[in-house]
């Protein structure tokens, strides 16, 4: 599977000083996305290995729908780049804006926590090209950033 979308509501468990769910919140939600859709693609077990370009644009509000929305974008030998789309709103007016935005790296791994090959994913449509072009470039700038 190349993509997965959660669908729940932003309980008030959630809520921060200012009403809105915390951020470290939206990045767990995330996390768990980003873990499913690698997950099915590897068909094992997959850890976090960067998190990139995190982009809140909006606060996610107590009692509206939240979907996350993770895709692949593209796959190494033993990684995937998982774009993941953070959108959420009230749904009695029945629409969603994006919330936040990120790339998450994941690798797939054996028992012994080593990294295993997966299988590689090719883009299929102008979307998913222009969505692979992005997390490459995206890998690019921050490897290029921490040398």
């Amino acid at each position: 599977m190349s993509s997965i979308t959660l669908r729940f509501l932003a309980e008030p468990s959630t809520v921060n000083f200012g009403g809105n769910v915390h951020g470290g919140t939206v990045m767990k939600w995330i996390d768990e996305a980003g873990y499913a859709c690698a997950t099915s693609w590897a068909k094992r077990y997959c850890v976090t290995v960067f998190v990139g370009g995190i982009r809140f644009h909006h606060p996610v509000r107590i009692g509206h729908l939240v979907e996350v929305e993770a895709r692949l974008a593209y796959t190494g030998s033993t990684s995937m780049n998982i774009s993941v789309e953070v959108r959420s709103g009230d749904m009695k007016a029945g629409q969603l804006q994006t919330t936040t935005e990120c790339l998450i790296v994941f690798v797939s791994v054996d028992e012994k926590g080593k990294p295993v090959p997966v299988a590689p994913w090719k883009p299929e449509t102008p979307a998913d090209v222009a969505l692979a072009q992005r997390a490459r470039a995206q890998l690019d700038a921050s490897r290029a950033a921490g040398k």
